[in-house]
């Protein structure tokens, strides 16, 4: 019998897609990072002095983050207050099919790189932004970062516990929610593009991307309740229970009950049969009800058990729950590396380095290879001899007219 040969894997399904990136911090060069990983060109834009989290204290451990986030991108320095450096910016743009920044609002124009200006170099231009509060509207200017829009989103009213002052959420949840609306827009963009001809302006504000988010807690305060909607480890919307963290005789496990099966199923998992007739616990309203008892008395029993031992007691009956862990744990965790998710990389100006993949696989596509963040205007010469055709003395004539910087 004549084996069935495996199709060749198909290029990376960005391939061929040229990003003008102009990002900063987080926000943009994670939509970007998606992007390379997805087989975009992704040439990295940076002013002479690098972007700010290029210049974190390598020695502190917080210069990492530009590691992983520029990986898969090549790196161009241009002056961009330069007559020389915007003409070089303007004859890029000529050839890509998408430049993205997460600047300020008015930065660009500011530049003299507006929206009309880019258009007019190329019409088939995408142009793509991110910014906290949106270009438009009274919050328009306010500075932004991630801890100021969790502020300003609700995110820390609904973050800690009800004796407890607001909470920033641990992540920079509103970086990311952003930077993956951003990259879900450009994607959008250049489908409608290649679908229709029109080519779009997108942009994403933080506070507009992470709202959603707040869905749960936004549910009690629509039926009324319009104090503190911090929950601790409870759910959001107070509308479950069991549903919070419970010591164990080593640490912490997340345990939730969604359906009236998955509570049965815990009680019988843990021997306590007799909770099932108990009045207080018969239903899911009256487990929500009583829901001071119910996490103390599924608590008195969870410690008497280690994490490891309930999470594989439980996960084996199909009940939700996860143990608490730290991030030692986590980054060492095999399914992530098995997956591909993480991996061990020697990265030439940081050493061993945790390296992330991308949360989006394509299976019948190819994934391409991992390539280390580069240093500071790496690929100037070759960026500009691969897409404007420049030579040796025609580079030099730009860098002495200061387009890369003095």
């Amino acid at each position: 019998m004549k084996k069935e040969s495996t199709p060749p894997l198909a290029p990376p399904p960005l391939s061929g897609v040229t990003i003008l990136d102009l990002t900063q911090i987080y926000n943009g060069p994670y939509a970007t990072f998606l992007l390379a990983q997805a087989g975009a060109d992704v040439i990295k834009v940076e002013s002479p002095s690098g972007e700010h989290l290029r210049k974190r204290d390598r020695a502190a451990g917080v210069a990492q983050p530009f590691g992983v986030l520029n990986a898969n991108k090549r790196n161009l320095t241009l002056d961009l207050h330069t007559e020389a450096g915007r003409g070089v910016l303007l004859a890029l743009a000529r050839t890509a099919d998408v430049i993205v920044n997460n600047y300020a609002p008015g930065v660009m124009e500011r530049l003299g790189l507006g929206d009309e200006t880019l258009r007019q170099a190329n019409p088939r231009l995408i142009i793509a932004s991110s910014t906290g509060y949106g270009s438009a509207g009274p919050y328009r200017d306010y500075p932004a970062m991630d801890l100021t829009v969790q502020a300003m989103s609700g995110i820390m009213s609904i973050t800690g516990s009800p004796d407890t002052p607001p909470f920033k959420a641990g992540p920079a949840l509103c970086d990311f929610f952003a930077g993956i609306h951003l990259y879900g827009a450009i994607t959008t963009a250049l489908y409608e593009r290649a679908a229709t001809g029109r080519t779009s302006s997108v942009e994403v504000s933080m506070l507009s991307a992470v709202f959603p988010s707040l869905l749960s807690s936004l549910g009690l305060h629509q039926r009324g309740d319009k104090g503190c909607k911090r929950t601790g480890n409870r759910h959001g919307g107070l509308t479950m229970s069991p549903y919070n963290v419970y010591e164990t005789a080593d640490g912490a496990i997340a345990i939730l009950a969604v359906s009236d099966a998955h509570w049965v199923s815990l009680a019988r998992a843990l021997g306590r049969e007799a909770w099932l007739s108990d009045p207080r616990f018969l239903t899911r309203t009256d487990r929500v009800a009583h829901m001071d008892a119910m996490d103390a008395a599924l608590n008195e029993v969870t410690a008497t058990w280690t994490k490891a031992a309930l999470f594989d007691h439980l996960v084996a009956l199909r009940i939700p729950c996860a143990p608490v862990r730290e991030l030692d744990e986590v980054v060492h965790d095999p399914h992530l590396h098995q997956t591909g998710m993480l991996r061990w990389v020697e990265h030439p100006s940081y050493g061993e380095m945790l390296a992330h993949g991308s949360p989006l696989l394509f299976t019948e596509h190819e994934t391409p290879p991992y390539e280390p963040s580069g240093e500071l205007g790496a690929d100037n010469a070759q960026v500009l001899q691969q897409y404007l055709s420049l030579g040796p003395e025609e580079f030099q004539a730009l860098s002495s007219r200061g387009a890369f910087g003095t």
